[in-house]
């Protein structure tokens, strides 16, 4: 038995082949499990729980069924899904969970969190965080009709896809003085979070003892999975069968 952790999959219709092998995952091993985290960015965007779009109500029936025979499975907001509500867990049977958590694995602390707000270098877009986390105007989001909501989705998707073609790849990184501060005040030696897709495992020291911060890898290419048990873990590569290319990768 192992407790499965992984992020980034930005499932959307328009890339149907990361949903499929999502859901073979869930029927296949995550079933088994003895928990699964998902740390933020299931889809690619989620403007509210009453969106009936079929490809989003097919992965949330498929996590419904894996729930419903007993796998506890606990998701996190990321930087495109953080409007997941009461009914989203309906819907699914996961459990919404704070960023940060700091769980216990195997005997083992261990602090969880999506990982955008660690870039603390990407000023604007922190400057955006804050806004778009601001409950107020996510109620006012909430309130416009289905259709105006999708629309605003998109029109920010394509902001940020911008944003990212135009940042320097060193600022969209975590800042290592964000990842010591947030494991020291936690109390952790271990840090897993996604958000970069650089999927690697970063070993240093912290207040004289060795520290590890583990980064969950995207599910563009292929699925990326942390698979960790009582002997230790493993982060793998979850190769797709029309992958468009890539390493393979498996770090320990």
């Amino acid at each position: 038995m192992s407790t499965l952790f992984i992020s980034d999959l930005h499932l959307d219709a328009a890339e149907p082949a990361a949903g499929d092998q999502f859901i073979a995952f869930l029927s296949e091993r995550a079933v088994t499990a003895d928990a699964l985290y998902i740390l933020g960015d299931l889809f690619e965007t989620w403007v509210g729980d009453d969106d009936d779009e079929p490809y989003r109500d097919r992965i949330c029936a498929a996590l419904a069924s894996v729930t419903a025979r007993g796998l506890p499975c606990y998701v996190m907001h990321g930087n495109r899904d953080f409007l997941y509500q009461s009914g989203f867990e309906l819907r699914t049977g996961a459990h919404v969970i704070d960023d940060p958590v700091v769980i216990e694995i195997y005997g083992e602390q261990a602090l969880l969190t999506h990982g955008d707000a660690l870039c603390t270098s990407d000023h604007s877009y922190q400057r955006l965080r804050v806004l778009v986390r601001n409950s107020r105007l996510q109620r006012r989001f909430l309130n416009l009709p289905l259709p105006v909501r999708r629309g605003l989705a998109d029109r920010a998707r394509q902001g940020s896809q911008q944003h990212t073609r135009r940042t320097a790849y060193e600022i969209m990184d975590v800042d290592q003085p964000a990842v010591t501060a947030a494991m020291r005040s936690s109390g952790v030696r271990t840090l897993i979070h996604g958000h970069t897709h650089r999927p690697a495992v970063h070993e240093f020291e912290l207040d004289g003892h060795s520290a590890r911060r583990i980064v969950l890898g995207s599910w563009h290419d292929n699925g990326s999975c942390l698979d960790w048990g009582p002997d230790g873990f493993q982060l793998q590569t979850l190769p797709r069968a029309t992958a468009r290319g890539g390493p393979e990768w498996n770090l320990n």
